[in-house]
């Protein structure tokens, strides 16, 4: 990314968009953040950019450091989602912790300055892109420092919401946090035991280029909001895959929007990508 400035102000946009979704973690586990129309936020404390609300927190405190790709995946029928992959190079990637639950001290980089002296327990998830942690305060702190040096399982991770716990998925300084029960719509936990036991660095289906890991999702208001095509969001992530997408899948829906004839690709992404364009210009046809 040779427009870090650039970056920053697409993400500060973003911030202020209250339809937009986010995501930080790996395949199989993290968190993601979204908060409801007229719902309360404000700031992390410190200056850092980001949304603080009374159901969690995002923090993009090196956000605009990644490098971003944008991309459609084709999904069943004519359904399509879109996103914007913030990615770190795969040789600046932590290993992944030690498979046990392990203690990490007081929270100095908590959303809230209230919640700085919670105490930190990472879960030992094997995710390479982010750490899985568990912040509590009071009794909990006993409890979880009692499953210290052992796996986490299904059993804690359901113990975690009458701990009164915040799940915290975090990579570097940036963050995302989920005051539990989580519940939908809103910020929310995510950890998925079968997908997380494949090793995978996301999903196949993602045309992330190689080399690079995505760590935080965008994902932007999609076109398709429930009342009809909104060709002002259409237009909007067609602007980020020109700058941000992969040039030849780009210029291949292009041509197909634009009414050209194609023959069928031979890539997996290629293939998605005529699928996305077929099925957006179903909806662009009637102007």
């Amino acid at each position: 990314m040779s427009d870090p400035a650039g970056l920053r102000a697409l993400l500060d946009r973003a911030l202020a968009e209250p339809a937009a979704g986010w995501s930080l973690g790996g395949y199989g586990a993290g968190a993601t953040f979204r908060r409801a129309p007229g719902e309360p936020a404000f700031p992390p404390c410190g200056g850092r950019p980001g949304l603080v609300t009374p159901r969690g927190a995002l923090v993009l405190g090196e956000a605009d450091t990644l490098v971003p790709v944008a991309y459609e995946t084709a999904l069943g029928g004519e359904a399509w989602s879109q996103a914007l992959a913030l990615c770190r190079p795969l040789r600046l990637l932590p290993p992944c912790p030690a498979p046990v639950v392990s203690e990490i001290g007081p929270d100095g980089a908590a959303a809230r300055a209230e919640d700085r002296d919670a105490v930190l327990f990472c879960l030992g998830l094997t995710l390479r892109q982010a750490r899985l942690l568990a912040r509590v305060r009071g009794k909990a702190v006993s409890r979880l420092r009692a499953a210290c040096g052992r796996p986490a399982d299904a059993a804690l991770w359901a113990a975690l919401p009458g701990f009164g716990a915040v799940l915290v998925a975090q990579s570097g300084r940036d963050r995302i946090e989920v005051v539990l029960p989580d519940a939908h719509p809103g910020p929310r936990a995510l950890w998925f035991d079968k997908l997380l036991r494949l090793g995978r660095l996301h999903a196949a289906t993602a045309p992330i280029p190689p080399g690079l890991a995505p760590v935080i999702h965008l994902h932007p208001p999609h076109p398709l909001d429930g009342t009809g095509y909104d060709r002002a969001r259409h237009a909007a992530f067609e602007a980020l895959l020109a700058r941000f997408g992969d040039p030849d899948l780009v210029a291949l829906k292009r041509r197909i929007l634009a009414g050209e004839a194609v023959a069928e690709p031979r890539t997996r992404a290629a293939r998605a990508a005529a699928r996305v364009a077929r099925a957006q210009r179903r909806h662009l046809a009637p102007a």
